[in-house]
Formats: structure tokens, C-alpha cells, sequence
């Protein structure tokens, strides 16, 4: 692995997104992805917006919120180093269901539809593997939602969780 990849993905290691890549996979997804430093306060993407990208934290720390119908925000959730955030855009493409804000001033990988649909055709076992691993993220943060929502729902009705 070239010395930019392994710097670029060290953050990486231990991520679902990378589970099961070998090294020359993980370079086969470093020469797709894009490197994009964001400041403090900044937008990632809003909600509603077309979704074209992954993204992939270096450094920093990002904040996934939502619009509640009163005009008040709801975090979903704090993201840091090694998370990975937007996965759904590269299985969809469909407009993106939360607003992504840098909180810290971040260093994100970003990896593309376009790019990743590509990668998908030129080298379909990888493609295989990433998505898998996408979907298995997605299905651990759909359990993770189900079950707030059960406590939260068993709160409003008034018992015990």
C-alpha cells in the first residue's frame, strides 16, 4: 500500500466500512476518494438535497440533525474520527434524510456515487464487499433507532423502558 493510502485510510482500520478489504482493495477505494477539509460551523449537506457522496472522518467532529415540524433541531447523531456518514447516497442516490454541520474543523474522505458505481463495475467483489458492509452499518443503526424508539415510546405512554 503506497504511503498516502495507508495514511490517508490508518483512521479507517477498525471501520465496518473497511471490514474484510484487503490492501490492495482499501487502494482500490483510496484512488476514488477525494480528501475535503471543512471549518468549523460549516454545512456538509442539508437535508432534502440530493445525495453524490460518502463521507469518511479523519479529524474532527460532525453533528447529524434533523427538522422537527416545530422548528426544532434533533440530533441525531455525533460523529468523530473513523466514522463514516452518508452511506446511503451511494446505494440510492435519493435525497438525504438528515443535515450534516462540522462542529470541529474536519478532515473527510469523500467518496462519490459516480466514482463508487465505477469501482462497481470494474471490480464487482469489491463492489460486493462494500455494499455488504454498507448495509450492515445501516441495519445496526436502523436496530440502534428501533430500540430509542421503543424506550421513548414506552416513556411517553408512562412505563418503564
Amino acid at each position: 500500500m503506497s504511503r498516502q493510502s495507508g495514511d490517508r485510510f490508518e483512521t479507517f482500520r477498525g471501520s465496518a466500512l473497511l471490514r474484510n478489504l484487503d490492501e490492495g482493495e482499501i487502494e482500490a477505494l483510496d484512488a476514488i476518494c477525494s480528501e475535503k477539509r471543512i471549518d468549523e460551523g460549516a454545512t456538509v449537506f442539508v437535508e432534502n438535497m440530493p445525495g453524490e457522496s460518502l463521507y469518511m472522518v479523519r479529524e474532527g467532529t460532525i453533528k447529524v440533525s434533523k427538522m422537527l415540524a416545530e422548528g426544532e433541531e434533533r440530533i441525531i447523531i455525533i460523529l468523530g474520527p473513523e466514522d463514516v456518514f452518508g452511506e446511503m447516497a451511494l446505494l440510492d442516490g435519493g435525497a438525504r434524510t438528515a443535515t450534516a454541520r462540522v462542529i470541529e474543523a474536519a478532515s473527510l474522505l469523500v467518496l462519490k456515487k459516480e466514482d463508487f458505481d465505477a469501482l462497481c463495475e470494474r471490480n464487482p467483489a469489491l463492489g460486493i464487499k462494500l455494499m455488504r458492509n454498507i448495509v450492515q452499518a445501516l441495519s445496526q443503526r436502523i436496530r440502534e433507532n428501533a430500540q430509542e424508539y421503543r424506550h421513548m415510546l414506552l416513556l411517553a405512554l408512562g412505563e418503564e423502558a
